[in-house]
């Protein structure tokens, strides 16, 4: 049984997964695109009696475009993945076979060096995973060098063990997972095509088109309140801690008038409020702020019933358009290199997983959703080997039914859901409905968390400095607390009346001068990361509302899918001992 990836673009409707049963030997992948009919057919699979490769597809039901109006070059499916066979040794594992041709070709030999880059001036902080020019061999860990020291940068972290012993199969995403897409580009990309969307089709402003956007402004956890048009960032408890009205900083008095003084607390979810929870999220959250700040000084250019909510709903809708009508795809394809980062590690990865008798499939794009709830029936088209052109496969005949998660199951031998490790870089889409909806495991692909550990450790220092000026806060309250309460309420000389109070007014002074000197090195620190949203996984001094969200639906996380490469295919996966409140000054960190 093979599985097959699909086109590492991102498209807003289809789902697919590939099985095919005999596929020729090779030695590389390609990640080729093919198309993928934007059609529904109420259509089941019929079993043929000869070896074919299938695909399986979901579909939004609002697209009603016929097959035979998809364009070539388009092509959707790629490498195809087989389902191992303990009974053969890894010696002797067939090669990863190569499905048609196009313009968006990026093929990795499987004879070349892999590494895992480190790079940087502080590289020799960290431990190197090979290098192509530095002389080290690679440390995949299924070759000769394998097994030595990782990265931080590069581990996989633990929130809930995990044994990859009773894994049978691993699913993964694509885009921002398999496919790497990198934001300065592709971002932009998506952000010029939506801006004209919005002005050729939504009836936006012409200057619109002389807007240009900052990739590395917004952050995912983001929250935009769609009705207010402010954008949010908060803890885990749901406590807004920096707010901005389109790219104005909220003062306190309004953050707090606005989010803090409710007697019922706000879910801070749809419909009122969206979430910028994937890498594709950036963009539209920019263009929100920036047709915000347009609204505000220009009301008069603005559609007519536009109020913010009525445009994030157009943000929307335009982008929509430009992953459905092509815009994007044709432009990856033109120049794949620009657009999306080449990982030599992938290959040896979905390779030693094989080989470790372990399935592989993948299940991409937005009707995902759909199909992670059982009772959903979805088409199953025929992979035609020469072109690489998905075929329905009905020809008037009846179909066995097929097209939902429990018939993944069948086809990988899946007794139980646990057995099953997704692999994906999308909170909700991928992470939280495959493990709620279905209990697979999960990993997470957190590209950010690279730069966030280096930072981390570049900043121990400067970390261990605020919590000693924290805690001498804590000392001066105290104390001037008790001072005041025996002011208030012991029967004291007027002579020893005056010492306490100079006493007091001395606290109260270097009280205020700790705590000025810890805000301004917090918020350097903090800026440090980002210089308005701060560091992805705090807000202050708690987990932000992200990462309590990883923590919650990933059973791991880490900064690459490839870091599977990195460990054992059989590796157990333990988490760190939880610390509450009471234990971390009494157990040493």
């Amino acid at each position: 049984m093979f599985l097959a990836p699909t086109l590492p673009l991102q498209f807003p409707n289809p789902i697919a997964i590939g099985i095919s049963p005999n596929i020729p030997e090779s030695d590389s992948l390609s990640l080729t695109p093919h198309p993928l009919p934007k059609c529904l057919f109420k259509s089941i699979m019929r079993i043929p009696k000869k070896p074919a490769s299938f695909c399986l597809a979901l579909f939004s039901p609002d697209l009603s475009t016929s097959p035979s109006s998809l364009s070539p070059p388009f092509r959707f499916t790629s490498a195809i993945l087989r389902k191992s066979d303990r009974s053969r040794s890894p010696g002797k594992r067939k090669g990863i076979h190569t499905v048609g041709s196009s313009p968006l070709h990026a093929s990795y030999s499987m004879e070349k060096g892999y590494e895992t880059a480190v790079g940087g001036d502080n590289s020799s902080r960290f431990s190197h995973m090979g290098s192509s020019d530095g002389g080290q061999q690679p440390c995949v860990w299924s070759s000769p060098q394998g097994g030595c020291k990782i990265d931080i940068r590069k581990q996989i972290f633990c929130n809930r063990s995990l044994n990859m012993k009773s894994i049978l199969a691993v699913g993964f995403d694509m885009d921002y997972t398999l496919a790497q897409y990198k934001p300065e580009t592709f971002e932009s990309l998506a952000y010029d095509g939506t801006i004209r969307k919005l002005v050729y089709d939504l009836g936006y402003p012409r200057e619109l088109l002389d807007w240009s956007f900052d990739w590395t402004y917004m952050v995912r956890g983001l929250v935009l309140d769609k009705k207010r048009g402010n954008i949010l960032k908060m803890d885990r408890h749901k406590y807004v801690k920096v707010a901005y009205h389109g790219f104005k900083e909220l003062s306190k008095e309004d953050k707090v008038g606005t989010y803090g003084n409710t007697l019922i607390r706000d879910s801070f979810d749809e419909p009122d409020y969206a979430l910028i929870d994937t890498l594709f999220s950036l963009a539209e959250a920019y263009l929100f702020a920036q047709l915000v700040d347009f609204k505000d000084k220009n009301l008069e250019k603005i559609p007519k019933g536009a109020d913010y909510s009525v445009m994030y709903k157009d943000v929307r809708a335009a982008v929509d358009l430009c992953h459905r009508d092509g815009t994007l795809k044709q432009m990856v394809a033109k120049d794949p290199k620009r657009y999306i980062n080449e990982d030599t590690t992938i290959v040896p990865m979905l390779k030693m997983l094989r080989d470790s008798g372990r399935a592989t499939f993948l299940v991409t794009n937005s009707a995902k959703p759909s199909f992670f709830h059982e009772g959903n029936r979805a088409n199953l088209f025929e992979v035609d080997h020469e072109s690489g052109m998905l075929l329905n496969t009905d020809n008037g005949s009846p179909m066995a039914q097929g097209g939902s998660v429990g018939h993944l199951h069948k086809l990988l031998s899946i007794e139980s859901s646990s057995q099953v490790l997704y692999v994906g870089d999308h909170i909700y889409g991928d992470i939280l409905r495959s493990k709620k909806v279905l209990g697979w495991r999960t990993m997470l692909v957190v590209p950010e968390l690279e730069r966030e550990v280096e930072l981390l450790w570049e900043l121990r220092d400067t970390r261990k400095q605020l919590r000693k000026l924290r805690n001498e806060r804590d000392l001066i309250e105290d104390k001037i607390h008790h001072l005041k309460w025996s002011l208030k309420f012991e029967d004291t000389s007027a002579d020893e009346k005056q010492k306490l109070s100079s006493e007091y007014n001395a606290l109260e002074s270097e009280r205020d001068r700790v705590r000025i000197t810890h805000q301004d090195a917090q918020r350097e620190c903090h800026k440090m990361f980002h210089k308005i949203w701060g560091q992805l996984m705090k807000t202050g001094y708690q987990n932000s509302r992200f990462a309590h969200q990883v923590e919650r639906f990933a059973c791991l996380y880490t900064s690459q899918v490839s870091n599977l490469s990195l460990y054992s295919p059989d590796k157990y996966y333990r988490p760190s001992e939880d610390y509450m409140p009471h234990e971390f000054d009494i157990i040493p960190l």
